[in-house]
């Protein structure tokens, strides 16, 4: 048995195990892909305190050094599931179950894509799924964002006060978001309302050049565009801790501040956790507290 089981090693997973093994803690990470989430597909990261222009394959490792330096124990194994037995909590892996006294469930969301060819590749090249990472990249040039919804307008929003065009596409005529929300940004004059339309193709060498549209009649237009910002919903991946975690509408764990959840000994770190503000910066300070709040329960039961 380890003090603490951290699912995940993502920037939240791996800042709370340098947290807990610093109070002296037992710390496994369980890790299904590759140690850094999502944040190793950012070639250049400018919003972190002091690590300016690091890119996140190096932020990632760094961190990883920190923990597993530390005494952190990494595995990859996918965690499938969490029980609880007298007490003990045990997590199930394809290979393996162990157990620990407390658990943080730190594994992050992934974004939904929009399935277009290409739009992998170009992540990083003009595509992407954050505007307030990556928006200062585009300073003056046009961008577009697709979505519906209140972060795709929080986006365009964002976008019109640094680009010189945003270009808003939706599927629909009408949107999930909001109304005064969309009514603000009818008001900017710099952001273009495209809707009844959906992105068929990505055009690109290097970089992203611009977009082919589809309407609802199937005519296709092109649309000159350096950055295509994707805000068509995220998913949470908490569906198989469903047992110990109470998840809202959209499938996040219900969670505050303390990452502390309806189930004493498991805490929530992350952007798998319900919060205004999904950052990097917000992932390792949830990190940072669902660690420092394990100590306290683990001392507190012992």
């Amino acid at each position: 048995m380890v003090d603490i089981i951290i699912i995940g090693a993502g920037p939240a997973g791996l800042s709370a195990a340098i947290y807990a093994r610093r109070a002296s803690k037992s710390v496994l990470l369980l890790e299904a892909n590759t140690f850094g989430g999502q944040i190793v597909n950012t070639p250049d990261i400018e919003n972190y305190p002091v690590a300016e222009h690091i890119s996140g394959f190096e932020f990632a490792t760094k961190l990883y050094t920190q923990a597993t330096n530390l005494g952190a124990e990494l595995k990859f194994e996918r965690a499938l599931e969490i029980k609880e037995e007298g007490g003990i909590k045990k997590v199930i892996t394809a290979k393996n179950e162990y157990e620990a006294k407390a658990i943080i469930v730190a594994t992050g969301a992934e974004n939904r894509k929009l399935g277009v060819a290409r739009e992998d590749e170009m992540v990083g090249k003009g595509v992407s799924y954050c505007a307030t990472c990556d928006g200062a990249f585009y300073r003056g040039k046009p961008v577009a964002v697709v979505g519906g919804g209140n972060t795709a307008i929080e986006d365009a929003a964002y976008l019109a006060d640094i680009a010189s065009d945003v270009y808003l596409i939706h599927r629909r005529d009408a949107f999930r978001a909001d109304s005064a929300s969309v009514e603000k940004l009818k008001t900017k004059e710099n952001v273009h309302f495209i809707l009844n339309s959906t992105v068929a193709e990505l055009l690109a060498e290097k970089k992203l050049t611009g977009l082919i549209l589809s309407d609802k009649q199937g005519n296709r237009t092109q649309l000159e565009t350096q950055a295509l910002f994707i805000a068509v919903g995220r998913i949470p991946e908490n569906k198989c801790f469903a047992n110990v975690l109470a998840l809202d509408a959209e499938g996040y764990a219900l969670a505050g501040e303390s990452c502390i959840t309806e189930t004493a000994g498991i805490f929530v770190a992350g952007d798998n956790r319900t919060k205004e503000v999904r950052q990097l910066v917000t992932a390792t300070a949830d990190g940072a507290v669902a660690a420092t709040e394990a100590v306290k329960y683990i001392n507190a039961t012992a």
